[in-house]
């Protein structure tokens, strides 16, 4: 297997029509294709935005149980869980493998809810400014400075997953020379959409690049935008509110051992999962422990922020539990994607989420985030959050494992031709295993009559009995799990015994 490297052509990256997908795998029809002039147009097939499936520079596709096919009767699927709060339940989602009553029960489906497409410019005189929009009212405050990020102007094209209120938003930017004097030798633009949920934003991507060459090449040329919106625009549920609701993840049974949540799928390039492992290494345990204790986590990196919005992303992934209730009443870790000194106001009442900006600034503004990323140094300013910056002998080992277990998989791919799983899916699922264990063990535990936690249990759960004691105490305190917790001190015996909560 030929490894990507960590900046991966992600601009390349294109939507793969329903023909070219596996035979084996049902099949939805096709959309209707847009009006005359739409020919760049991507084939929107019935493949929903499962984790399981990525693309390549090859062009190929693996996929697993969890296929959405398209279906005529809407049913509204939102972002991160707990952001919505209207469901239509006549969706068509076939979850195929599945006994009548399982399929029955996850009937869901995503569907296009485009609120708004625009296009922002960059004017010398001005900066950055909205150019056109649709819907004319729609507010999009800000918006401007969100689609293209601060330092831009030094590459070529870049896209852009960000947030705008309760709203999603995807841009696509490119940068083209041009011999003008007004322009000052460059032209920059962007093009993007809204919508309640980022899970399906994925498939306009190859559209969105398409059109921003094209408005750099004829501006003020609307109408492809005009009759895409008209085509995808969102009929929202009553009440004004703009938020729609994921699948519950208790209704889900066993399909959620076997796939990530609704609320948390997207699509990406083939090899995004393990260029974050490459990325950060071991470190991945760190960030999954600040992950599953709701830290608020802001990543810097300069442009392109394409590449670090899908870290964003994958930090989200590390916090993924399946058992049902358990985390209800914990601040969601919810994903800004890409952030800059507008959304300063936003960020000050958030208690948990993970966001990326170009913005140095940001490094300054300690009161709005707990953890800090810059490339792949990790740090905090917090004081009692400073022992979770060191890998301890657990979090080596659980690496040791998830290396083990991608290369085993990377073998029977290439050697095997295996297609049923992917790196997406051992990610997904390696932290949704290792967070069920943690939580089931601890919810037995707090359920017993005795309701002591040993160092047994800490092994039994994959932890260090020592090293991650003060995890252990931070996660109990985060989701009022209340159990008596004993470990063995040998730096002081006489303190062995502790009571949390």
């Amino acid at each position: 297997m030929v490894e990507q490297s960590d900046r991966a052509p992600l601009l390349d990256w294109e939507e793969i029509p329903p023909a070219e997908l596996a035979p084996s795998v049902p099949l939805a029809e096709t959309g209707d294709s847009l009006q005359s002039g739409l020919s760049n147009y991507p084939a929107q097939g019935g493949v929903g935005a499962d984790i399981s499936q990525s693309t390549s520079p090859a062009r190929t596709h693996s996929a697993t149980a969890v296929i959405c096919e398209r279906a005529d009767s809407p049913s509204k699927h939102g972002g991160p869980g707990g952001d919505g709060s209207a469901t239509d339940e006549d969706g068509d989602c076939t979850f195929h493998g599945l006994s009548v009553r399982d399929r029955r029960i996850a009937e869901w489906e995503e569907k296009d809810q485009i609120v708004a497409v625009f296009v922002v410019t960059f004017d010398t005189r001005s900066g950055n400014m909205i150019e056109w929009c649709l819907p004319e009212d729609v507010n999009l405050d800000g918006v401007e400075f969100k689609s293209m990020a601060s330092g831009s102007h030094r590459i070529s094209s870049d896209f852009i997953y960000f947030r705008k209120g309760c709203y999603f938003g995807l841009a696509c930017f490119a940068n083209m020379p041009v011999e003008s004097e007004l322009e000052r030798g460059a032209r920059m633009k962007s093009v993007g959409i809204l919508s309640p949920s980022y899970t399906l934003l994925y498939r306009y991507m190859h559209f969105l690049e398409n059109q921003v060459r094209h408005q750099l090449q004829c501006p003020g040329q609307y109408s492809p935008l005009e009759a895409f919106y008209e085509d995808k625009k969102a009929v929202l549920p009553p009440g004004g509110n703009g938020l729609v609701t994921a699948c519950p993840s208790s209704a889900l049974g066993p399909i959620v051992n076997r796939c990530m949540h609704p609320e948390m799928k997207i699509t990406h390039p083939a090899g995004c999962m393990s260029q974050f492992i490459r990325f950060f290494g071991e470190q991945i345990m760190v960030l999954w422990k600040f992950a599953l204790l709701r830290k608020r986590i802001l990543i810097f990196s300069p442009p392109p922020v394409g590449v670090v919005c899908y870290r964003v992303y994958c930090c989200c992934c590390l916090a993924n539990v399946s058992i049902p209730g358990m985390g209800v009443s914990v601040p969601e870790l919810r994903p800004f994607f890409y952030i800059n000194v507008a959304d300063i106001t936003a960020l000050e009442t958030e208690l948990s989420y993970v966001a990326c900006t170009t913005e140095k600034i940001f490094e300054e503004k300690k009161e709005l985030y707990d953890v800090y990323i810059d490339n792949q140094n990790v740090k905090t300013h917090r004081e009692s959050l400073q022992a979770l910056l060191r890998p301890n002998s657990a979090d080596r080992e659980k690496y040791r494992k998830l290396c083990e277990q991608r290369q085993l998989l990377l073998y029977s791919q290439e050697v095997d031709g295996d297609c049923t799983s992917s790196e997406e899916d051992l990610f997904i699922l390696f932290f949704m295993e290792q967070n069920n264990r943690i939580f089931q063990t601890l919810s037995e535990v707090a359920a017993s009559a005795d309701s002591t936690l040993t160092a047994e249990h800490m092994r039994a759960m994959g932890l260090d009995p020592q090293g991650d004691r003060g995890f252990l105490v931070d996660l109990l305190e985060v989701y009022g799990i209340d159990v008596m917790l004993v470990i063995d001190n040998p730096c002081c015996p006489q303190c062995c015994h502790g009571e949390l909560m």
